[in-house]
């Protein structure tokens, strides 16, 4: 775990110094490899078995190459080789840049064109402070935790797996997917992403407005249940953020409408990274502590 930990911290410093890492981050093999499979299988995959076929092959031989390694040269090719998968499954875009893309743009249009990265799924951004706020921290969940959360649960194999089933899920891949194998790969990616998404909403409580975001929390659960859906992240997030920006009267801008919605998104920005290092510090803890090694 302590090699993870190093592994994480250098894979953020080169992510920062080498602004063009993203241009690497490229999955046109995986795209490659899924249109193979379905001209092998004439376009009529089984939806199920076809979705772990296609991203439990590429899984294997990387697994049997993280085995291989695991004990040669006192672990040294293996810290490298879960360096270079972390670097290759974060983001793949730079969420600051995105961010920082839209506060800066000029104009409502230009603004909701930058916006447009944050919004996976397609249609319309949403170019409105609470929908910024939401939009930010689920971009974080699919670029930054939820590669983090299993790469220190399975290594090189966990990240790489996240980042191919979100491709699956809502990236470029899922349109090289039939429609059934679409659906199969949103649940796959929801069971990866939920206990995630309970884990920066419980770091988010400790960084921010302990009560808001339980609170937050509570309500949003006690209205639907308990269901495999990570919309109490962005209540938790958007409260939040509003808590925030209600302390801090001195941040008031006398300035256009869209103003407001923009100190909202810069908040959510720098709460993300809050929830970061707290992860990273709680993380450093337990390697300090012994209970990870």
């Amino acid at each position: 775990m302590s090699a993870a930990l190093i592994a994480v911290v250098v894979a953020l410093l080169l992510g920062h110094v080498f602004p063009s890492l993203p241009l690497l981050r490229r999955y046109d093999w995986f795209i490659g490899w899924l249109h193979w499979l379905g001209r092998q299988a004439g376009g009529d995959w089984p939806n199920k078995m076809g979705l772990l076929l296609a991203v439990g092959l590429p899984l294997l031989a990387i697994g049997a190459v993280q085995f291989a390694i695991d004990d040669l040269f006192y672990g040294l090719p293996a810290f490298v080789f879960a360096l270079l998968a972390l670097l290759y499954t974060w983001g793949p875009r730079d969420l600051d840049l995105d961010v920082e893309a839209i506060i800066e743009a000029r104009t409502p249009d230009a603004r909701c064109e930058a916006a447009r990265s944050l919004f996976h799924t397609g249609g319309e951004p949403v170019c409105e402070g609470p929908a910024l706020v939401e939009a930010v921290f689920r971009c974080a969940l699919w670029r930054w935790f939820g590669v983090l959360f299993w790469f220190l649960v399975g290594g090189a194999v966990g990240a790489i797996g996240y980042r191919l089933v979100s491709l699956c899920a809502q990236g470029e891949a899922r349109r090289s997917l039939p429609a059934g194998q679409r659906g199969v790969a949103r649940t796959a990616l929801a069971v990866l992403d939920w206990p995630v998404a309970q884990l920066m909403t419980f770091a988010m409580a400790l960084a921010a407005d302990f009560d808001r975001v339980v609170g937050a929390w509570r309500d949003w659960h006690a209205a639907g249940g308990l269901r495999l859906d990570v919309g109490f992240l962005g209540a938790a997030a958007r409260a939040s953020v509003a808590s925030e920006l209600a302390e801090e009267e001195a941040y008031a801008v006398d300035g256009p409408a869209q103003a407001s919605d923009l100190l909202e998104l810069r908040d959510a920005m720098s709460l993300v990274w809050r929830i970061l290092l707290l992860w990273l510090g709680v993380l450093a803890l337990l390697v300090l502590a012994g209970w990870a090694t």
